[in-house]
This record gives C-alpha cells, sequence and structure tokens, in this order.
C-alpha cells in the first residue's frame, strides 16, 4: 500500500537516498524566500530536511508551523549551502507535491526555537507549542529511555514489577494528603498515596521476595526548584531478608550505570561513601552535602571558651578553611558579608594566613595565644589560606549558616567540580527529634523505620538518642532517595509509635493492614525509592525540575494548559455530599 503521508522520517534524509523520490512530513519549522524559490525547514520528532520549492503558489498562505506532507526528489545541496551541523545537511528535496495537513495561526505566541528564553507561564499555557523546541522534547524523550532502562536493569537483578493502588486511605507520612470524596460512602474519603510505603511492604510479607515499580508519588507540598507541586515519580524497590548494606548494592548498581549510560561526566566509584548524618551535618552543614565542593567545615568551640570575644565565648563555632583565598579583593570580603547578613548572621569574621603563617586580621586578637598552634593544626592552615568563623547559640542554627557559608563561598570561587556525579550514602539518621512549635517528640523520618539496637534500644535510650536504619542517597547536594531497613517486629514497632505518642489503638487504626499482616510472619525487609525527575534534572543539567515533565504545574500548583484546579458544578458537589465554605 502507498504511504499517504511519508515514506521516511525528515531526520533520515541522507546522501544515500540522492535521486530517490521521498515524501515527508512535518512541521515548517521555517521559510526563506530567494526570489523566485522558497526554502523550507521541516521538522518532525525525527530531525529536520530541507525543502526547496519552485512553484511558490505550492506554500502560498501557509504559515509556520503548520503541518504539511510534501512528495519530491532528494538531491545533494550545493556546496555553500551544506549545513554540518545536521546530519540532513548534505543534502535537500525539491518537491513536486504538498498537501496542507493542518494549519497553524499565523501570530505565534513564542518562537519555538527560543521557547526556553520565553515566561514560563506563556510556556506552560502553550506546552505542546514549548514541547515543539527539540531542547524542550530531547528532556522528555530522556525520560523515555531512562524509564525503559531501569526497568530492564531490575528485571535482570530479579525484581518483580507489581503496580500498587493510586486510590488508597490517608495515613500521616509527613506531608499533606491529596483527599478524594467518596460518592457511596458519604463524609469518607480515599487519598492518593504520598508513596506505595504500605503497599511494598505488604508484599514482602504476602511473599514477593524483590519488588519494583515506577510509581507515582502524590503530596500536596510546596514547589521548590527540586520538587514538583502534586505529582512525582520514584524508582520504588523494596527487598526480603535484606539489610542496609542489600539495599546499597542494588542502589549503586542502578544509579551508577544510569549516570554512566546518560551523561559524559564522571560518576563516583562503588562503593559509595557511607556519611553519618551527625558527621555531614558537622562537615558539610546540610544532609545533602555537594561532595564537589572540596570545602569543608570544623568545630573549633572549644578554642574560644575562655576568650574575651564575646560572639565566640560559650557559643558554638565552626570554621571554614578556603586555601589561596587571601589575595582576593576586598570586595570579595564585602559580598561575602553581605551574604552572611542576608542569611541571618550578624557578621562574618576571616582571618587571612601569610607567608610567614601568622594570622592578619580582626578576630585574630581574639584567638588565646596558646590555642593558636592548635588551631593551624586542627584547620590545616596552609599559607595564603583564608579560615571564616561561623557562630551562633544553637548548634543545629550554625550548622545550617556555616553550610550555606560553605556553599555561598564554593560558588564565587569556582570551587565545584561540574564535570562530575559525586555520589554518597546518608546514614545513621536519628529516629526521633523534637517538634519546633509543640516540644513533642515526633518520628524524624519514616516511622516504619528499624532503630538501631531493635527493642533494647527503644526501651532503654533516651528518644532523642536513638539511631535507625534511615538513609538517604545524594548525588550533588540533591537528595535522590530516603530509605530504610523495616521495623517488621510488632513489639518494637508498637514501642516505636508509643514513643512518638501513639497509643496501640492509634497504630491498628491508621496502620490496620500492616498491623494485621505482620501477626503472620512478616520477613526482615528494607528499601528505597530514588525520584526519577530529580535524576533526569541532574542528568540534563536544567536547574528546574519541572524542565523534565511533560505537562507539569507551575509553581503554584496549577495546571495552566488543563485550567486546573477549578470549580464544578453544584451536581458534582452535592453527589459526592460536600459543600463550599467561604
Amino acid at each position: 500500500m502507498e504511504k499517504v503521508y511519508r515514506t521516511h522520517f525528515c531526520g533520515d534524509i541522507t546522501e544515500q537516498l540522492i535521486d530517490k523520490e521521498v515524501k515527508v512530513a512535518g512541521w515548517i519549522e521555517n521559510i526563506r524566500d530567494h526570489g523566485g524559490v522558497k526554502f523550507l525547514d521541516l521538522r518532525d520528532y525525527y530531525g529536520t530536511v530541507q525543502i526547496v520549492l519552485h512553484d511558490e503558489s505550492l506554500i502560498e498562505n501557509i504559515p509556520k508551523e503548520s503541518v504539511i506532507s510534501v512528495k519530491g526528489r532528494v538531491v545533494k545541496r550545493n556546496e555553500d549551502t551544506v549545513n554540518p551541523k545536521i546530519k540532513t545537511g548534505q543534502v535537500e528535496i525539491t518537491v513536486s507535491e504538498l498537501v496542507l495537513l493542518g494549519k497553524s495561526e499565523s501570530n505565534l505566541p513564542f518562537e519555538i526555537q527560543t521557547s526556553k528564553e520565553t515566561k514560563e507561564s506563556l510556556r506552560l499555557k502553550y506546552r505542546f507549542l514549548d514541547l515543539r523546541n527539540k531542547k524542550v522534547s530531547n528532556n522528555i524523550s530522556l525520560r523515555a529511555e531512562l524509564m525503559h532502562f531501569l526497568r530492564n536493569k531490575m528485571h535482570s537483578l530479579g525484581f518483580t514489577e507489581i503496580q500498587t493502588p493510586i486510590l488508597s486511605v490517608s495515613s500521616p507520612e509527613g506531608a499533606r494528603d491529596y483527599l478524594i470524596p467518596s460518592r457511596k460512602y458519604k463524609g469518607k474519603f480515599y487519598a492518593l498515596p504520598q508513596a506505595p510505603q504500605i503497599f511494598k511492604q505488604l508484599l514482602m510479607v504476602s511473599g514477593f521476595d524483590k519488588y519494583y515499580q515506577i510509581a507515582p508519588c502524590f503530596r500536596d507540598e510546596d514547589s521548590r526548584a527540586d520538587r514538583s507541586p502534586g505529582e512525582f515519580y520514584q524508582l520504588d524497590f523494596e527487598m526480603s531478608f535484606a539489610n542496609q548494606e542489600d539495599v546499597f548494592n542494588v542502589a549503586e548498581d542502578v544509579l551508577r550505570e544510569v549516570f554512566t549510560k546518560f551523561s559524559n561526566k564522571s560518576v563516583s566509584n562503588k562503593p559509595f561513601p557511607r556519611i553519618p548524618y551527625k558527621e555531614s551535618m558537622l562537615k558539610y552543614g546540610t544532609d545533602k552535602p555537594d561532595l564537589r565542593n572540596p570545602l569543608e567545615i570544623i568545630d573549633i568551640s572549644d578554642i574560644f571558651e575562655n576568650s574575651d570575644f564575646a560572639p565566640f565565648r560559650g557559643k558554638t563555632v565552626r570554621a571554614i578553611n578556603v586555601p589561596d583565598c587571601a589575595s582576593q579583593s576586598k570586595g570579595f570580603f564585602e559580598k561575602m558579608l553581605k551574604f552572611a547578613q542576608e542569611i541571618g548572621m550578624k557578621g562574618l569574621g576571616y582571618i587571612k594566613v601569610t607567608e610567614e603563617m601568622t594570622f592578619l586580621g580582626p578576630i585574630d586578637k581574639f584567638i588565646p595565644d596558646n590555642r593558636k598552634e592548635e588551631l593551624k593544626k586542627r584547620a590545616n592552615l596552609k599559607p595564603n589560606c583564608v579560615l571564616y568563623f561561623i557562630s551562633s547559640d544553637d548548634e543545629n542554627d550554625t550548622a545550617l549558616l556555616a553550610g550555606q557559608i560553605r556553599n555561598e563561598l564554593a560558588q564565587r570561587l569556582n570551587l565545584i567540580d561540574k564535570s562530575s556525579f559525586k555520589m554518597c550514602f546518608i546514614v545513621d539518621f536519628p529516629m526521633y527529634e523534637t517538634d519546633e512549635e509543640t516540644g513533642k517528640i515526633i518520628f524524624s523520618h519514616n516511622p516504619f523505620s528499624m532503630p538501631q539496637g531493635g527493642l533494647k534500644a527503644l526501651e532503654n535510650s533516651k528518644p532523642l538518642d536513638i539511631i535507625a536504619y534511615q538513609y538517604d542517597i545524594v548525588c550533588n547536594g540533591v537528595e535522590l532517595s530516603s530509605g530504610a531497613v523495616r521495623n517488621h517486629d510488632i513489639k518494637s514497632l508498637l514501642k516505636a509509635f508509643e514513643i512518638a505518642g501513639y497509643t496501640e489503638e492509634d497504630v491498628t487504626q491508621k496502620f490496620s493492614s500492616l498491623y494485621n499482616a505482620f501477626k503472620f510472619g512478616a520477613p526482615p525487609h528494607a528499601g528505597m525509592a530514588p525520584g526519577i525527575d530529580r535524576i533526569l534534572m541532574l542528568l540534563t543539567d536544567e536547574d528546574n525540575i519541572r524542565e523534565v515533565i511533560a505537562f507539569p504545574m507551575n509553581s503554584n500548583a496549577q495546571d495552566i494548559l488543563m485550567g486546573a484546579p477549578d470549580f464544578v458544578s453544584e451536581t458534582q458537589l452535592r453527589e459526592l455530599h460536600i459543600k463550599v465554605r467561604d
């Protein structure tokens, strides 16, 4: 049968087809009038090819971005018109027939080739046009390739793909649920899953050895550059009879291969560093450290225990050694001071180290003479370096401030190696933390995590001293995944929830399925769930996660293209037993 619209893709028209008659179809990307002859760039998903029209009437009143099908002969371009930048740049098609398939409006809301430079609200309103931009569509194509690779990889590792429900029940997992009212059961609601957490644990109890899925997760959270409001996707996996290292081995295998296959950057070798939470907060000022940044933070609080300098005496004091920084201009130090004040610091002290290893700067006189040599050794000071000081009353605040100063210094001094992906696991998270508003003990991470030491630790330790088998995997300062060894023992689970203020009745009501399942023999199990969107954001060097999602919401959780959220009719509300209140 004759192919009605095309015999070849636009990107496949090469020198091998010279003198052959072909049909191609696509969108008119550009029209150039050379006086009696018109040249068109015709684009489809697979590439762009140049079309030559000697009969100008064929293209009369047809604007750019219209869809056409053309028939013609492939000829070699003149040498002075060859375009070496594209695969089809050696040839062109001399048209004999042209059919208009879909006419575009002549006034486009933006130019396709420069759509990424357009205001985001306009891009999202006309996302179908934005996606015609090759740079934009390449991100979505890469997403498809990544999904295909992940499924093959997990299958090769012996994991079984299982889909878990989208309509489920609300549970206290940290973020706000998206609720769906029930028509049949007045006053009751379904909830979209924040993650397949309970279902994947139930699958382990059901006897499936290794489960995975590329799972949609729904959380009513505020937007960030690396967090899309509404929904996101993760490679969710769980393993029976597994410990923390078993999970790490799978994550290292999968993620190293992903970042090696889909990028040209260097990737951390296995095994990835395991960094305890407390160490990470001290050395990097965050539990999401960017290891491309060589700067490290040290604690020097004891150096100033007997100092006359009130801002340091009795406070938590951290320091950052910045090599070869002493020669920076006065403006550099003034800008760092301004940044420190913008993040809530009263000032930012520093000393310069001379060639003779003496100190210069106003902080020098407050460093006890009998501690200066110790400071040099502890901070690994060298000639021409600068030592920055960060202090506050609260240890956690000091850590966070020092982390921001560390990042800013690295950015300003171009210390970050942007040609690499550096991975690490953050381990040994605290099981509990104190709620800032209520002062109560709450779970700091996943409530179903196994405490290190099990029931004995829960019964004999102070809550804030209990460490859990909880872990994150971090790449270039971006948290890709959280995970944990699960608490599969009922006694231990009840005690863990009791410490956080839940009664046994609370647990049996809120988590009845898991509680009941554990009564019938639950294997030890563990897992994690790397975020697909964040992986793609890193692979594509995009600054915003919306660039790797086909139809994203904007930063205010609105779907501008579809007009969501929107009002519904009174009839629909009545069916769902809902009355909207002011």
